[in-house]
């Protein structure tokens, strides 16, 4: 027998949870808790990245970027036109030696002195190549308040300087023997005795005879610190060139604390 009961004959009434509204609902609290969680989770890896770095840290991050600019540099260098393609640091005639270059142009000996300023930078690219391990070690053995100082101190180029204070004289003493060389095998050297032979046996001039080995080995020297100097402003004022996360933090940390020299 059938149940004809007026309970039995009213429609079903669907659960609140198969309601659309409610699945459509609980879809964006779900979005948004996994958007929340992405948030978070970025947010926290710029605090890390933009926080005070430690003492280790700001070490490890100078060092780090102390390694790029000088081998970009000592790279960069020693290609070739490295020195002769560069204007800025273009070795050319030694200052007294600048009334031979002008009497040998004037007497229409352009080539000959053409050919000394080409030799005489090719020389120095070549000995530009030795210079990245004097650095790297360099690098090395620079203590936790070296790299503070260089790093929170007043003066931008107080990386460069601290390496031409600590190795200076190690890169005079493994240039100039490699000069001495290069000038040799490019043909600098001899260039260079016909051109004071030349000019000293021009009536009437005081003669004159530069140590060309030392002079190009000092320019070599002077071109690798501006260069040097150049990727030190580039990091120091180009957020772009901070490449890792340590080196945005540490200079990040820096641009905030630019001359108070510690932590």
């Amino acid at each position: 027998m059938i149940n004809s009961s007026p309970l039995n004959n009213r429609p079903m009434r669907r659960s609140i949870f198969s309601k659309p509204a409610f699945k459509i609902a609980v879809a964006t609290i779900f979005t948004f808790s996994l958007t929340s969680c992405d948030a978070l989770n970025q947010a926290t890896e710029i605090l890390s990245q933009t926080g005070n770095p430690t003492q280790a840290e700001i070490n490890m991050g100078l060092k780090q970027a102390l390694e790029f600019g000088t081998s970009a540099s000592a790279e960069r260098l020693s290609l070739k036109d490295g020195y002769f393609g560069n204007l800025a640091i273009k070795i050319l005639f030694p200052e007294e030696a600048k009334k031979v270059e002008r009497t040998l142009r004037t007497l229409g000996l352009n080539s000959l002195a053409d050919n000394v300023i080409l030799t005489i930078n090719r020389a120095a690219e070549d000995a530009a190549k030795e210079a990245k391990p004097i650095f790297i070690s360099a690098i090395k053995q620079m203590t936790i308040a070296d790299a503070t100082n260089i790093l929170l101190g007043r003066d931008k180029d107080a990386a460069t300087e601290y390496f031409k204070r600590v190795t200076s004289q190690q890169l005079h003493d493994k240039f100039k023997p490699i000069i001495q060389s290069s000038l040799s095998k490019v043909g600098a050297t001899r260039y260079w005795s016909d051109v004071m032979n030349r000019y000293n046996q021009i009536p009437l001039v005081t003669k004159v005879n530069p140590d060309l080995q030392e002079y190009v080995t000092q320019k070599a020297m002077e071109g690798l610190f501006l260069e040097i100097a150049k990727e030190e402003l580039k990091i120091r004022e180009n957020v772009s060139a901070r490449g890792t996360n340590l080196l945005q933090k540490v200079f990040g940390y820096a641009d905030r604390n630019r001359g108070l020299g510690s932590l």
